[in-house]
């Protein structure tokens, strides 16, 4: 199995929740079950801090976290490109049954700027 995947899963980055976050959005895939809770700190238009949690599947939790080290302090114009093949490149390609998970994991991107952009 691939060792950066394998890393991301039993190492996990950006692991727990904020203390005050900008937003926190959760997001969940109906066909498996797996959850994630993705929270943004954000200032001057960076995002200053990331955490997640999640319930689920390998290929959940080496997402999550891998799209957390992608988006910790990046612009929000940065952020907005991070999508389920930047997140996939960045584990090393995961297996086929394992992709789901960084669906999840762009999907809670997605959701968390869009809110963003409706409070601002």
């Amino acid at each position: 199995m691939n060792p950066v995947f394998v890393d991301h899963f039993r190492n996990p980055r950006h692991l727990g929740r904020l203390d005050a976050p900008d937003v926190e959005v959760e997001v969940s895939n109906p066909v498996c079950g797996d959850e994630l809770r993705l929270g943004l700190g954000v200032a001057e238009g960076r995002i200053r801090e990331v955490a997640f949690q999640a319930r689920g599947c390998a290929g959940a939790i080496a997402a999550a976290s891998a799209l957390c080290e992608l988006v910790a302090g990046a612009p929000l114009a940065s952020a907005r490109s991070v999508d389920r093949d930047t997140v996939d490149q960045a584990l090393g390609g995961l297996p086929a049954l394992k992709r789901h998970g960084a669906d999840l994991a762009a999907s809670g991107l997605s959701r968390a700027l869009a809110a963003l952009e409706e409070d601002a």
